[in-house]
């Protein structure tokens, strides 16, 4: 009754400077707790989880990127057909086997103009070690970057070669469009692909086949 008082009657400055640390963890533990469904409270608990690591970065691990620690995965021994769905206003993909879900990712999708298609699609192809043949940068012979972020029909700098842009776990849904490991701002950012965490996109890709499902939807 004296915990529903204090949560009524909000935090108060003297209130949190005289609670111990431990104390407001723990109500602010039992808070999330008890908002979550059965299957979130089950997730939250379950030791076996393999979470990216609090405080980590995304996809190619650059210095500033977003935490994540929203990505998951709990498929492993779980078995069933594989689908994937990914919810373009929530930059979030969801894994299912046999209809339950037993992985997220964070993802950037396709910014303005670049706009990931939305729709049914299938995985078409796999290549770990995908480079791309459209976009990348522009690079020395030495192979330093002249210019960065370029398209192949950008022109080109004097005595400079195009180099494409590296897309590891690359699962090919549709056209030049696919889910592989890329950086993540936080946002929209792609030309049209949808970026992983490299941890999550190496885990897609062992558990996709040539075939499984795909649905993006807006």
């Amino acid at each position: 009754m004296q915990l529903l008082t204090f949560l009524r009657n909000g935090l108060s400055r003297a209130a949190l400077v005289d609670m111990s640390e431990r104390g407001l963890l723990a109500i602010i533990l039992a808070i999330i707790l008890a908002g979550c469904g059965n299957s979130e409270r089950s997730r939250l608990a379950n030791p076996n989880i393999s979470y990216l690591p609090f405080g980590g970065s995304y996809g190619s691990e650059q210095p500033g990127s977003p935490v994540d620690n929203i990505s998951y995965w709990d498929g492993d021994g779980i078995q069933g057909p594989s689908s994937v769905t990914i919810y373009l206003n929530e930059q979030r993909a969801y894994f299912y086997k046999g209809g339950q879900l037993v992985g997220v990712s964070q993802v950037s999708a396709g910014r303005e103009g670049y706009d990931t298609p939305a729709g049914t699609y299938k995985i078409i192809q796999k290549d770990k070690d995908h480079v791309s043949n459209l976009y990348g940068d522009f690079v020395d012979a030495a192979g330093n970057v002249v210019q960065e972020n370029v398209s192949i029909k950008d022109p080109k700098p004097p005595g400079s070669v195009f180099r494409g842009a590296p897309m590891p776990y690359f699962m090919r849904i549709t056209g030049g469009v696919g889910m592989h490991q890329g950086y993540l701002p936080g946002y929209p950012a792609s030309h049209g692909c949808i970026r992983m965490p490299g941890k999550m996109a190496e885990t897609f890709f062992d558990n996709v086949q040539v075939g499984t499902p795909v649905t993006v939807v807006k």
